[in-house]
């Protein structure tokens, strides 16, 4: 199996144990069996069994297989790559300090700050820091990588959305109603940006200068 195979192999793990454990049908009668919290300690484990295995294959075969695409990263592309990654990172930390209740660990169902953005900050984050690393980087095996964020994230919150809707606890389909999937569509985006700490927004930046600062040492080219 070429590299790209092996991290297109290891994506289809962990997205397809993901979204098969987290289905209602296989979680609850699991549940039913060993618990809730055992259940969420197998749930972690065969996350971290095939994820670790992705990201390590990944940065042992990255920048490989055929070239798809190369951009000519001029300051204006560079610069909107860094502000996308940007607004990932504000929308992951957000998503900390306010937990979506779509979130394996829910949160309040009020849709306010970054809830009004979008329902799935910490889903959109890692959408938008796919997109963004696909930009400057076009090998097959950076795409399938980078690309697998961004695909394997909206599944994500997709298959989050209708499995609450199923059950509707605390009212989670007014709160559905209330808020919108995609970041920046809603027709209250801009009151809930007010609503977000500038604590949380000053984080979110100085988090971004620092991987952007140190992104050769820890990550490579």
């Amino acid at each position: 199996m070429s590299p790209t195979g092996h991290v297109l192999f290891w994506w289809v793990a962990f997205a397809g144990t993901h979204l098969l454990l987290s289905s209602l049908p296989v979680r609850q009668r699991i549940v039913a069996r060993i618990g809730e919290q055992p259940f969420r300690g197998v749930y972690s484990l065969v996350s971290f069994a095939t994820f670790v295995p992705l990201v390590w294959t990944y940065f042992t075969h990255k920048h490989t297989g055929p070239l798809l695409w190369a951009l000519a990263m001029t300051p204006v592309l560079r610069w909107v790559v860094y502000a996308v990654m940007g607004l990932a990172v504000v929308l992951m930390v957000a998503s900390f300090a306010q937990p979506s209740p779509a979130s394996v660990v829910p949160g309040v169902a009020t849709p306010k700050g970054v809830l009004r953005v979008t329902r799935h900050p910490l889903m959109m984050a890692f959408a938008l820091f796919g997109l963004a690393h696909l930009v400057p980087n076009g090998f097959a095996t950076d795409v399938v990588f980078f690309g697998g964020f961004t695909l394997f994230s909206l599944i994500g919150a997709w298959h989050q959305d209708q499995r609450k809707l199923a059950l509707d606890a605390g009212g989670y389909r007014a709160f559905h109603a209330a808020t919108p999937f995609w970041p920046f569509t809603g027709r209250d985006t801009l009151t809930g940006l007010r609503e977000m700490s500038p604590v949380v927004m000053g984080i979110g930046i100085a988090v971004t200068v620092l991987l952007r600062y140190f992104h050769a040492a820890w990550f490579g080219g």
